[in-house]
């Protein structure tokens, strides 16, 4: 198992592989720990997702596997040209840094919600890193002349200098600040 960098004590499962496909053998407790992240961005990729109560229609993203993954390595090859770097290095850090440490949730006591700040589980941070970053894409890239693959680059390159005007490092911005006023 190769890792590249660890998450409160979790590794991010990083294993060299001909063809990512899990074919949903990994149906168990923490069973999306043994799956490859680009298989997970490739997953996350391929459902249009919700955006709080409406749900987006995105016609350049299916469930077909061979379509999506052809996007990430469109994707990491522009990465590449443009940093220099290994692509799969970039997105780990680029995970890193726009994965939210705390969220508000809804505490009910008496009758009346209170919102409460808590940590995230090291799971859902890499998950909500991998939504927040293929929803900022498909905004980038829906209705634009902008391809798929070219937005998930940019995003992807922008969460990775931490820099403000990528989406997923907005939305971590975002949920920390909320936290930060419910405690």
């Amino acid at each position: 198992m190769t890792s590249l960098c660890t998450d409160y004590g979790r590794e991010l499962l990083f294993e060299p592989k001909l063809v990512l496909k899990s074919y949903g053998r990994n149906v168990q407790k923490f069973g999306q720990t043994k799956v490859n992240v680009v298989e997970r961005l490739m997953n996350k990729l391929a459902t249009a997702g919700h955006r709080g109560k409406k749900h987006k229609i995105q016609k350049k993203s299916t469930g077909k596997y061979t379509r999506n993954m052809n996007i990430i390595l469109e994707a990491f090859e522009m990465i590449e040209k443009k940093t220099g770097k290994n692509p799969v290095e970039v997105l780990a850090k680029a995970i890193e840094n726009s994965a939210p440490r705390d969220e508000v949730t809804a505490i009910e006591y008496g009758g009346a919600r209170y919102p409460q700040a808590v940590d995230v589980s090291p799971i859902r941070r890499v998950n909500l890193a991998l939504k927040h970053l293929t929803h900022g894409a498909s905004d980038k890239s829906f209705n634009k002349k902008k391809t798929f693959a070219e937005s998930l680059a940019a995003e992807i390159l922008l969460a990775f200098e931490n820099n403000g005007e990528s989406f997923a490092i907005r939305k971590k911005k975002e949920s920390e600040s909320q936290a930060d006023s419910a405690r």
